[in-house]
């Protein structure tokens, strides 16, 4: 039988940085950028990224990736969601 390790996968090179949004911040990239939830791409609550940032369904996740071009950093939102299975 072979024993199952835990790995962060936040430590990975190749993840980057995931930020839990806050209701009111939520709210404030909606009216920002006047859209809904669900104009948002989606994300599985049963993510490796989701379960270790604590993330539920219904909440936003603010991923900042490094760019290469004018702009030292972009960033990106999902929508998390309950995976059917």
């Amino acid at each position: 039988m072979t024993k199952k390790r835990n790995v962060d996968v936040l430590l990975h090179i190749l993840v980057p940085k995931h930020i839990l949004l806050t209701k009111s911040e939520t709210e404030e990239l909606l009216e920002k950028y006047k859209i809904r939830l669900t104009d948002l791409p989606r994300i599985f609550d049963k993510d490796p990224v989701a379960i270790a940032i604590g993330a539920k369904e219904g909440d936003v996740i603010k991923i900042i990736r490094d760019s290469d071009t004018t702009v030292s950093k972009v960033f990106y939102y999902r929508y998390v969601i309950k995976e059917k299975v």
